[in-house]
């Protein structure tokens, strides 16, 4: 699998262990920024995601900021982009299971690095069902 993976300055300090955490289980990482945790805009990282897992067709992407709300927020105004935000691995479960979600967000000042590495690891291992969901994506997909 691949992920791009992107934060604000308040996600900056856990962003090196996620993407170690990635590549753990095998995925390949692309580090969209910032660089340091000089004060920036989340929306600008979030578009700057979601244009690059539109563009790469099967790849995800994850966003992270302090709470994970601003970048689920930006990150869905993307046709095309399902991004969730997630407090735990059931809602990282969910996320792919049901509504075949492509970016993952959570927040750094919500969740530790224990949970972190249980969503992701659950993200990272479910497959969306189809099915029955399959006509709530397409409904969902509709309203882009």
């Amino acid at each position: 699998m691949k992920f791009y993976i992107a934060t604000d300055h308040a996600a900056y300090r856990i962003k090196s262990s996620v993407i170690e955490m990635l590549q753990d289980l095998g995925c390949e990482v692309v580090d969209l920024g910032p660089q340091n945790s000089d004060r920036v805009d989340y929306p600008d990282y979030a578009h700057k995601l979601c244009k690059e897992v539109l563009r790469d067709v099967g790849s995800f992407g994850i966003l992270i900021c302090g709470t994970g709300i601003g970048m689920s927020l930006a990150a869905n105004k993307h046709e095309g982009i399902r991004a969730a935000l997630c407090h735990d691995a059931y809602t990282a479960q969910m996320a792919r299971e049901h509504n075949d979600a492509n970016v993952l967000c959570f927040g750094e000042r919500v969740v530790g690095l224990g949970v972190i590495e249980s969503i992701i690891d659950t993200f990272v291992k479910s497959d969306f069902e189809g099915g029955r969901h399959t006509q709530r994506v397409q409904k969902i997909e509709e309203i882009d």
